[in-house]
């Protein structure tokens, strides 16, 4: 997956107008950035790394070879947050299993996968690859945003926190609905590229552009850990 999966759908007019409105110049992370991992559960990540026309066939809402590969830069990226002391907080769902039955997730419901003896893992863990480790954060929430209904945003403010690296599934469901509620409440973001993930490519292409038109600033995950890497020590310091 390259950086800027988008180019190849922008015909000679939208190319005119990302260079004349300078669109793609937003500001991302600063000083104090924390690390946002949305929803790389077994049930958006799958099972295994496959196609995700065969990880459908047993998570139907897995996202397949494309999620596991962010996994992969999500291996890299966090132990360089982790050395740094940068937060880092992860999303899964977190609703009653009777409040399903209420409001719009209801009218998007699509049918359940079919019973099968690979799903070993709970749907709403998070992925071993990438686990929580002592003084991470893991948050439940109900709707797609993080920020939503959660106690997010207090965190970032205790924390002293003055940027945000997202990362997360699906690029155009709940990492979309993030970033835009990061902006809302004044919070830098880069959106890691290739340590987001979506069912679609043509989804996560097109969201990583208008994101990164509007919202964010859109960055490679070599680039954000040798950004990680370039913080001073000791910026975060949490209680003994």
């Amino acid at each position: 997956m390259t950086l800027r999966p988008w180019e190849a759908m922008l015909n000679a007019a939208d190319r005119a107008l990302v260079a004349g409105y300078g669109y793609g110049n937003c500001k991302g992370a600063a000083q104090r950035p924390a690390v946002i991992v949305v929803d790389a559960t077994y049930t958006f990540v799958g099972d295994t790394p496959e196609p995700v026309t065969e990880a459908i066939k047993k998570r139907r809402n897995a996202c397949g070879q494309q999620a596991w590969d962010a996994v992969a830069v999500l291996q890299r990226l966090l132990p360089a947050a982790r050395a740094k002391g940068l937060p880092i907080i992860y999303t899964r769902a977190d609703a009653r299993p009777d409040l399903g039955k209420f409001g719009a997730p209801s009218l998007k419901k699509a049918a359940a996968a079919p019973t099968s003896t690979r799903n070993l893992r709970e749907g709403n863990d998070i992925v071993d690859e990438i686990a929580p480790e002592p003084g991470d954060i893991v948050i439940g929430k109900a709707k797609p945003s993080a920020f939503f209904g959660t106690p997010l945003l207090s965190y970032l403010v205790a924390l002293k926190v003055d940027s945000l690296f997202i990362t997360g599934g699906s690029t155009s469901g709940c990492v979309r609905a993030s970033v835009v509620d990061a902006f809302s409440n004044n919070y830098p973001v880069t959106m890691v590229a290739d340590a987001c993930f979506d069912r679609y490519e043509i989804s996560h292409a097109v969201t990583l552009f208008d994101l990164g038109a509007k919202y964010a600033e859109v960055a490679a995950g070599d680039d954000a850990i040798a950004r990680i890497r370039a913080l001073p020590d000791g910026v975060f310091r949490t209680p003994a």
